[in-house]
């Protein structure tokens, strides 16, 4: 779990230098954004997909991403040191992301 936490870490950070929308203020800010993003995903992203369900299906799972994009900005309002400047942003910080979170995870997990 320490390890995921680690890579997801890096994950945030090395998104954060590569776009110029999102900003993070250092490392140890990708730690705290990291674990409060683990958070919102464990206990609000299930509701928000349960409840969006509908939409879900008729945008074949694309809307996952809206729901992501929404959570990224949450954590934004949250964490003074991490910000994104858009909702495209977010978009593409999520995407960026899990990407760079994937190819950690095959390399190093």
């Amino acid at each position: 779990m320490i390890w995921a936490w680690i890579l997801n870490s890096v994950s945030v950070y090395v998104t954060a230098k590569l776009l110029n929308g999102v900003e993070v203020k250092n490392f140890w800010s990708a730690v705290l954004v990291a674990a409060v993003l683990a958070l919102v995903n464990v206990f609000i992203k299930p509701v928000l997909v349960i409840l969006s369900l509908p939409i879900t299906i008729l945008t074949f799972g694309l809307f996952v991403w809206v729901i992501n994009a929404l959570l990224i900005m949450l954590v934004d309002a949250i964490i003074d040191s991490f910000k994104v400047k858009s909702f495209g942003w977010a978009l593409a910080f999520g995407l960026v992301m899990s990407i760079i979170s994937w190819i950690l995870t095959s390399l190093f997990g």
